[in-house]
């Protein structure tokens, strides 16, 4: 098994290729019955129509294969689990609303079957005001005694309430990171306990080591996003990783519910709610009846710009054997 791991960690860091890609490549394999060992273990790469790029790029990889067996033991022997897209642990939800996008590997420490949970993610500002995060501590409340897993991206403001009340009210977290999960040291230690209890998972789709950085952290909000069944938004700004990945996920019909914010903040909830969200009152309950909003004129183009998935094409309904 270990080996077989390699093979698809190769393949995940393989740069320049895009993920929709990289999952071709793992649909060639599985239709023809073989392997993603097999696949880089023939000299013709299972005759899949490759650039000369792409041909080059595997080879490098290939060229490189001890490393990251090196690497696959190392993260094992330290308590990793690393589960590949075809893997019965993988998160459905998230192949099924990433489809081609959806990660190929996810690096993971904790209670693996939390990814087979019902789960809600609950978004917004860094900056986030004190309605916000009463808004956000209610529906955390609410998912945990409906024994749904909230996810969380671990930045300040609503993400980290998300987690606090979560597990505070006695429910199970999924802490997503901008980073490489062995860089993520302080908060393994401060949520040992949890982990160790299978209330928390921690949950990674970048290179082991890779340090914080913006890039990541945007590329890493499609992962929150694509690993809820609902998302639930405290507070947004009218650009921003909230803003976008609540564009993003309206476009592709996401059940996204988006708190009614009183007439004296100032954020963009109401646009989200015109442009077709559900506003929900701080309690997260349904609003019924509310008032109409009206969408600026070429507000879609620039969503459509600002909403792509950073670091992906658009991608296609993924159909992988699990």
């Amino acid at each position: 098994m270990n080996q077989e791991l390699t093979y698809w960690v190769a393949l995940v860091h393989t740069p320049k290729i895009w993920t929709s890609r990289k999952n071709e490549i793992i649909a060639h394999c599985f239709r023809q019955g073989k392997t993603i060992a097999d696949f880089f273990e023939s000299d013709t790469f299972l005759g899949l129509e490759l650039s000369p790029q792409e041909f080059d790029l595997l080879q490098q990889t290939k060229s490189e294969l001890p490393n990251y067996a090196f690497m696959v033991e190392e993260l094992l022997d330290q308590g990793y689990d690393i589960i590949p897209i075809t893997s019965k642990e993988y998160s459905p939800t998230l192949k099924a609303n990433l489809k081609y996008n959806s990660p190929i590997v996810l690096y993971t420490k904790g209670n693996k079957q939390i990814l087979q949970e019902k789960s809600i993610a609950i978004v917004g500002s860094r900056n986030a005001n004190e309605t916000s995060l009463t808004f956000t501590d209610n529906v955390a409340k609410k998912a945990s005694s409906e024994f749904k897993v909230v996810v969380s991206g671990f930045a300040k403001g609503v993400d980290k309430q998300a987690l606090d009340s979560a597990l505070n009210y006695k429910g199970q977290s999924i802490i997503v990171l901008p980073q490489g999960i062995t860089t993520f040291a302080s908060g393994m230690k401060k949520y040992y306990k949890q982990i160790i209890e299978g209330d928390v998972l921690v949950l990674s789709t970048f290179h082991p080591k890779s340090p914080w950085s913006v890039e990541l952290a945007m590329a890493r909000n499609s992962i929150i996003y694509g690993l809820a069944s609902e998302i639930y938004v405290a507070q947004s700004d009218d650009k921003g990783g909230t803003w976008s990945g609540v564009c993003d996920g309206l476009k592709k019909g996401r059940m996204i519910y988006v708190r009614k914010p009183s007439d004296k903040e100032k954020c963009a909830n109401n646009t989200l709610i015109g442009m077709g969200a559900n506003p929900v009152d701080v309690e997260g309950n349904y609003i019924l009846n509310t008032d109409s909003y009206k969408i600026e004129e070429g507000l879609w183009s620039v969503v459509a710009e600002e909403s792509a998935p950073y670091g992906n094409e658009e991608g296609k309904q993924l159909s992988l054997p699990l």
